[in-house]
């Protein structure tokens, strides 16, 4: 039988914890209006807050949607600050239960974790394995299944508010993503069972990063646990299979689509693919070899033009010199777990990639 937790709720609402909550929430955040006007009536607000969690009506707020384009094309949905407060009162309390079951090789959002652990354990099986399948899931934040979803959060969580409080912010977010879901069909369904059904995670909730990893935390036990392939990890909904021979590999990816569709996902047609580690795996923005590691041509690029309108924004004091220099600083402190070297001397001083740089 699984462990299930009882009695979290009145842990989440606690008025110290949310106060802890409200900081977490600001911490590292550029102040906004609504920031400033949450923070001005602070005791006050955060007792209303309390008392609607509390008494039951508490209920998200709309989100506010903006689109990016680097690395790519995506709509970002940002919560109410006060909304924000309480997902990490509610991921306070819940979450290190669901960490408890995470395994080892789930690399995102999580503490200890993050992109370059996942890119060193990558490459330490790109030198050992002469194979590997590469799996992203296809549109993977619209496709989130909340039926399916709601029924795992009850393996683990027995305390019924609680479980209300993540189903309303869990519906807060339906549909905000419906134009970018590909209409799909699971075995068991009729012609109009996908129309019925709510979907969507909102990219760029706390939430959503971390019911992410509660979803496919599935899919790695059942890989390493069931499938039992070679060395497996994750990161999101991007992952990696290691092994020694192609077609085991491909019988893998077998499986692991008949495995996603219990929770009404697919992969990715076009990002599913068995190569050699010799040719490079492409991961997260590098590409690993045996040997060594190399940015990825596409982020270059995109460093290149990202820098070019900083500097620009700079110019005309739209960009402060300290943001400016922070945003460099992260760029760099990231590139340089490749071997760089010469290219942030290229990208630095303007000058354009020679042939083979890449």
């Amino acid at each position: 039988m699984p462990v299930t937790y009882k009695n979290l709720y009145d842990a989440v609402i606690n008025f110290d914890h949310l106060l802890e909550a409200y900081g977490r929430a600001r911490r590292g955040k550029q102040q906004t209006d609504e920031m400033r006007r949450f923070q001005f009536n602070l005791e006050m607000n955060l007792w209303n807050l309390h008392t609607e969690l509390k008494d039951g009506t508490y209920q998200p707020g709309l989100y506010r949607h903006f689109r990016i384009v680097d690395p790519k094309p995506r709509k970002i949905s940002a919560a109410p600050f006060r909304d924000r407060i309480v997902h990490h009162a509610l991921c306070l309390i819940i979450q290190p239960l669901f960490e408890r079951k995470f395994i080892h090789d789930s690399y995102a959002n999580r503490a200890g974790k993050g992109t370059h652990k996942a890119l060193d354990r990558a490459e330490g099986w790109v030198r050992r394995y002469p194979y590997v399948l590469k799996m992203d899931i296809l549109k993977f934040f619209p496709s989130v299944d909340h039926a399916v979803l709601q029924k795992v959060w009850r393996r683990t969580i027995a305390c019924q508010p609680t479980l209300d409080l993540c189903g309303r912010i869990l519906a807060g977010g339906a549909g905000v993503l419906a134009d970018e879901y590909p209409m799909q069909w699971f075995p068991g369904d009729d012609l109009l069972t996908p129309l019925g059904r709510a979907r969507g995670l909102p990219i760029g909730n706390l939430t959503s990063q971390f019911w992410a990893n509660v979803l496919l935390n599935e899919l790695d036990h059942f890989v390493v646990e069931q499938l039992r392939p070679g060395p497996y990890l994750r990161y999101v909904d991007d992952f990696l299979i290691f092994g020694e021979n192609p077609r085991e590999l491909w019988a893998a990816r077998d499986a692991v689509v008949d495995f996603l569709a219990r929770l009404r996902l697919s992969l990715h047609p076009r990002k599913c693919h068995v190569m050699p580690t010799t040719r490079g795996v492409p991961f997260l923005g590098f590409r690993l070899f045996p040997t060594h590691r190399r940015l990825l041509g596409d982020g270059l690029d995109r460093a290149r033009r990202r820098l070019r309108r900083q500097r620009l924004a700079l110019a005309r004091g739209e960009l402060t010199t300290e943001a400016f220099r922070r945003s460099l600083a992260s760029w760099i402190g990231h590139a340089q777990h490749g071997d760089t070297w010469r290219l942030r001397e290229l990208l630095l001083t303007g000058r354009t990639w020679p042939v083979g740089a890449l």
